[in-house]
């Protein structure tokens, strides 16, 4: 076994492996860059090398800095964990040429399967059953435009070098395919800095089912089971599971026997996942073989009581695979939901900002590489967690998921919490009837909130008014009190274009809230009414930290209050709201953007602006496209218009929430 290892790479995974590799006595060297000089995985680690700045490109990414921080601590082995240099055949050949062990397969086998031309000629050979499409050399729109002709519209475009979604496009008639083709080699060369590409038949809404697999490089390989990935969104994985649900022993044993054919074809080393797309019916078919430790792992660890990890280093270190099939034993269910930094209601947006309340549930295994006070940077993938829970059976393993979910709690940026327990609640979801269509298919019920923010509202009132828990000192609240007399609050809440206007009074342990609804801003200032309020009662109100307990209207309520921005974010069970007190006299709270404006829903850089000024557009039209976190994001017009300002030209960064444009109704033009 090895004295020292060096992790490159950052996150959840980082701190995974040095957990088990201090576990086996193993050293542990992290690497960090500059925004992540304090993050948990550099904690963790025994040593800890700067190797550049924020941007990967400059830092994670670069071999040489990664070999010369293996070198100068001594570190006998290197884990790439996953992304970055991961699945990096120069990295892999390097390592090699400095007489440090590379903890995955050989660079042959990561080149033959990192070019998916190449991966699905190899299956082939092998047997492994593929889909249909066109993985040739010539790489000009002709050739494209007659494979998918002969294949047959719907056909999906993918990187020949990627994966997670990136470089990924649907082309539904043959008009898409030519703009698809050059948005997704954009996207490509940025993230892969390969813009290869192969076309496949589009099957509308199969399975994605994967096969976990170890090989020791000789020649032997085992599985460790399949998971379902099915459930994804912009085609990322967001909740996965093993073992998959509602399948065929039959259809379940041709994917395990196709998982190992492809591993023994490639005489594979270390940890691997080969991927599936199933029909539904009889039809299984190669997608491609990451040659890497996958995000998901998690579940398969927890139905066979491995850990994955230890796995890989037993075999990098010659020990070989440290079972045999028959050893490997199935028990139990699990999940897994990946927490991102994202909006879901904003087409699943990035989001950025300092996570000022990281809440995570001690019902759950947290894999997490992140803590409260951290900032969530562009420069990185969004995700933040992995949570994952188990039981004997899928219907207690689910249960435990969504009891989990409705306990993580995230303030400073927007997340996928919710997004996620409403997917774990989803009757079709309960039932295991998944498929790579399935957000699409359930997008008013995963989508749909409460809308009543009356109680989050009250809540924040009560905080803000009570002392802390134990002090009795009224100077600590905000509250206008005089002895002997109720205490009150009057504060403005901002909605959007619109000022609420709450007032609270306290009485010993009773109290009162009006809400006065939707006046503006001006409104205020003006003294007019809204003509639309509601008052509640409550009683005994209890603040202690960031929890408030109280009785409202005759029920018991528990509500958790924290700092989000320039707003309060309040959890009253699984669902929140963001509740920004203004100033009354003030114009806070109205809408800074002018009527028919676009604002950029994240940080970015603008990668082509697709209007003019005076051009005419219609609902719908992209406007411009702008690149956040590797990904392209289009803008389209809110309605139809005349563009009447465009305020950044390709290639200039622009930050969340800047102005882009401004498109005018034609009547106004």
């Amino acid at each position: 076994m090895f004295n020292k290892i060096l992790i490159a790479n950052r996150g959840e995974i980082a701190v995974r492996v040095a957990r088990t590799a201090k576990r086996l006595g193993i050293g542990v060297v992290a690497v960090y860059s500059d925004p992540d000089a304090d993050a948990p995985h550099v904690r963790v680690a025994d040593e800890a090398v700067h190797i550049g700045p924020a941007a990967a490109t400059e830092s994670y990414l670069r071999i040489d800095h990664v070999i010369a921080a293996a070198k100068a601590t001594g570190a006998e082995a290197v884990h790439p964990g996953y992304g970055f240099l991961s699945e990096n055949a120069e990295f892999a050949d390097a390592l090699d040429a400095a007489g440090i062990v590379f903890i995955g397969p050989r660079a042959d086998t990561i080149r033959a399967m990192g070019s998916k031309a190449a991966a699905k000629d190899l299956m082939q050979e092998a047997g492994v059953p593929i889909l249909p499409g066109y993985q040739g050399e010539d790489q000009d729109v002709e050739s494209f435009q007659k494979a998918a002709k002969e294949v047959g519209y719907p056909v999906l475009l993918k990187a020949a070098a990627g994966g997670g979604g990136k470089g990924m496009r649907l082309v539904e008639k043959p008009a898409e395919l030519e703009g698809a083709l050059e948005s997704a080699r954009r996207e490509a060369l940025s993230a892969f800095g390969d813009d290869r590409f192969i076309v496949e038949k589009y099957l509308a809404a199969p399975r994605h089912i994967e096969v976990q697999i170890f090989g020791d490089g000789d020649g032997n390989v085992v599985h460790a089971f399949e998971r379902d990935c099915s459930v994804q969104r912009r085609h990322q994985k967001i909740i996965e599971e093993a073992p998959a649900p509602n399948l065929a022993a039959d259809v379940r044993q041709a994917l395990l026997d196709a998982g190992v054919r492809a591993g023994e074809a490639t005489r594979y080393r270390g940890a691997g996942t080969v991927e599936f797309l199933y029909d539904g019916k009889d039809g299984v078919y190669f997608m491609e073989m990451n040659t890497r430790l996958q995000v998901e792992h998690p579940v398969s660890e927890a139905i066979t009581g491995l850990d994955f990890v230890e796995w890989q280093l037993r075999i990098a270190a010659g020990e070989g695979l440290p079972l045999g099939q028959g050893d490997i034993v199935e028990s139990g269910h699990a999940f897994e939901a990946r927490l991102y930094a994202e909006n879901p209601d904003r087409n699943f947006a990035p989001s950025i900002g300092v996570l000022e309340h990281l809440e995570f549930p001690a019902i759950a295994r947290v894999d997490s590489g992140v803590a409260a006070g951290q900032e969530v940077s562009p420069h990185y993938d969004p995700m933040l967690a992995k949570i994952i829970t188990a039981g004997p059976d899928r219907e207690t393993a689910l249960e435990r998921l969504a009891d989990a979910l409705a306990a993580t709690r995230v303030a400073g940026l927007e997340t996928n919490t919710r997004f996620l327990h409403a997917l774990s609640v989803e009757p079709a979801f309960v039932d295991g009837l998944v498929s790579t269509g399935f957000i699409e298919d359930h997008g008013d019920s995963l989508f749909a909130r409460a809308t009543d923010d009356s109680l989050a509202i009250t809540a924040a009132a009560l905080w803000l008014a009570q002392p802390s828990e134990g002090s009795g000192d009224p100077w600590s609240t905000l509250s206008n009190w005089r002895a002997n007399q109720p205490a009150t609050l009057t504060l403005g809440v901002s909605s959007g274009a619109t000022v609420d206007v709450v007032e609270l009074e306290q009485s010993g342990e009773s109290f009162r809230v009006t809400i006065e609804r939707a006046a503006s801003a001006a409104d205020r200032r003006a003294e007019a009414s809204s003509g639309e309020s509601a008052t509640f009662e409550g009683r005994v109100p209890r603040v202690q930290g960031r929890t408030v307990s109280f009785e409202f209207e005759g029920e018991n309520v528990t509500a958790i209050v924290a700092p989000h921005r320039s707003a309060l974010r309040v959890w009253t069970g699984v669902d929140y709201h963001d509740v920004a007190v203004v100033d009354l006299a003030s114009t806070a709270g109205q809408h800074k953007s002018a009527e028919g404006s676009l604002e950029a829903p994240m940080p970015g850089v603008i990668v082509s602006v697709a209007v003019n000024e005076g051009d005419t557009v219609n609902a719908g039209d992209t406007l411009l496209i702008l690149e956040a976190m590797k990904m392209e994001h289009q803008v389209h017009a809110p309605g139809d218009g005349v563009v009447k300002r465009i305020l950044f030209a390709a290639g200039e960064q622009v930050r969340e929430g800047d102005l882009l444009l401004e498109v005018e109704e034609p009547d106004s033009a």
